[in-house]
């Protein structure tokens, strides 16, 4: 006996309510890898590895996440963002529960490194990692895909507490699993992210899921005060005009501007070439500010009580840029940039502003904070502009970005075309990086650290004009998609 259409709805609404939760929950615990600072001491105590051995586990971990981008998309937007959930589910119960299980094999009284307990670490912690990738896409896509109209909303707020994650995790850490004396217990720890990741991630494999539009609506009223909605002989109108509504028929409009559905499709487009270079820009030279923001610090005049003072309020600075721009950027875009994406039809609410304007507005930041760094910048206390501005302007590319991709190549191929996109970070993160540690590296005696703003007044004049080129790029495509975005 078919569902009456409440029960139909009543139905949908507990399904979403369920896709939320897991949604909140995957991305609280996707960010589990990020807490490796905490077991570090206690690696070290315990099986002996040098800082090379202890950067190469850590840089594996944060490696994962990329070099799968486009294929995890692809499998969020053949099978669903589950899919994912569960592949994120066996990732982490194998990579901590493996690591888990090395520590333990290691006999106490080792007095140098164990080759094979690096090696295996290594490994297990690019598992982890690859885990941390399938994570994020599940709870991303499935807020942007159940929320198409509020894209910015959903994807600011899903990629929000993702970057909470951490928090929550090192505050369990140090709760329950470390010990005034002894420090962190980094086997029970490692097997608890195991068992608790892996077991909200299965979670999500049942209810993680795009939650379908009744299927009784064959028509939707449309508010239209501006008049922008065509009608046309294939425009079903009912009742007539009446209070400047009207009734179309959803299967008449289509549902997004898809150019082409493969990947040699999406190469083919120049503007997906500008638009990588834009983001190569920004989240490149942003992620080597975050990384090595501790010795930009140390290069300038201290100000603060102490250097770890002043590097952990440049931290602070970053953080909450990062996270206010997140929950800000994406609401405002909705509300003055509406996606006109829908699953069943386009809905034409007024566009005040293009959504370029906000990928516009973060390469602006950019190079005014470069600017700053290259004019301004003597001393710590000046470096405030650096860590706002760069956390602004990252948070706000990362929120607007799924929507933006949604608008020019649809919704169909959204993660595959996000997940082809990330291979921006994951080339320009290490070619600006290296950089600013060559030309810090030529400015220090004997390998200690560089002293002066000579350390990376060159790097950031650098980074100045290519940013400068960025914002032109930006402004091409901002032209080009005037009347799309």
């Amino acid at each position: 006996m078919p569902l009456s259409a409440q029960s139909q709805s009543h139905w949908r609404r507990s399904q979403l309510a369920l896709a939320c939760v897991s949604i909140v929950a995957n991305a609280l615990c996707g960010g589990s890898i990020f807490t490796f600072s905490l077991m570090s001491p206690a690696l070290v105590n315990h099986l002996k590895l040098t800082q090379p051995q202890l950067t190469t586990i850590a840089l594996a971990g944060m490696m994962g996440q990329y070099p799968f981008g486009a294929i995890i998309g692809k499998v969020v937007d053949k099978y669903g963002p589950w899919a994912c959930s569960i592949i994120a589910s066996c990732l982490f119960f194998a990579g901590f529960g493996l690591s888990a299980r090395e520590i333990t094999n290691t006999p106490d009284d080792i007095t140098v490194p164990s080759a094979s307990t690096f090696h295996h670490l290594t490994i297990y912690f690019f598992i982890a990692g690859l885990g941390t990738a399938c994570s994020y896409f599940s709870s991303l896509f499935a807020a942007c895909k159940n929320f198409p109209d509020f894209i910015g909303i959903a994807s600011g707020t899903s990629i929000t507490l993702f970057g909470l994650s951490p928090v929550l995790i090192s505050t369990l850490a140090l709760t329950f699993f470390s010990h005034p004396d002894e420090g962190l217990d980094v086997t029970r720890f490692l097997q608890f992210l195991a068992f608790f990741c892996g077991a909200v991630h299965l979670f999500g494999a049942f209810t993680l899921h795009i939650i379908p539009l009744p299927e009784d609506h064959s028509s939707v009223v449309l508010e239209d005060p501006e008049g922008l909605v065509h009608i046309d002989e294939q425009t079903s109108l009912l009742h007539g005009e009446r209070n400047n509504t009207v009734e179309v028929e959803t299967g008449i409009i289509a549902a997004s501007p898809v150019k082409g559905s493969s990947v040699v499709d999406l190469f083919k487009d120049h503007h997906f070439w500008a638009l990588a270079f834009v983001l190569f820009v920004i989240t490149g030279s942003s992620e080597m500010v975050i990384s090595n923001i501790g010795t930009i610090v140390l290069s300038l005049t201290t100000v603060a009580p102490s250097t770890d003072v002043a590097t952990v309020t440049q931290v602070r600075f970053l953080s909450v840029a990062n996270t206010v721009s997140r929950l800000v950027v994406g609401p405002l875009a909705d509300f003055v940039s509406p996606t006109t994406i829908s699953r069943t039809q386009i809905i034409p609410r007024k566009r005040h502003v293009s959504r370029v304007a906000f990928l516009f507005f973060s390469i602006l930041v950019l190079v005014l904070t470069y600017l700053w760094m290259v004019l301004s910048v003597r001393s710590q206390a000046d470096l405030w502009a650096l860590s706002i501005g760069v956390g602004v302007a990252y948070g706000s590319t990362f929120t607007i970005l799924p929507s933006l991709l949604s608008s020019v190549w649809g919704i169909e191929n959204l993660a595959r075309n996000f997940g082809v996109l990330i291979y921006a970070p994951f080339i320009g993160t290490p070619a600006f990086s290296y950089l600013y540690a060559f030309n810090a590296a030529s400015h220090s005696n004997d390998g200690a650290i560089c002293k002066g703003v000579e350390c990376w007044s060159t790097t950031f004049s650098w980074y100045t004009a290519v940013a400068i080129i960025a914002c032109g790029v930006t402004g091409y495509l901002w032209r080009s998609w005037r009347d799309q975005v």
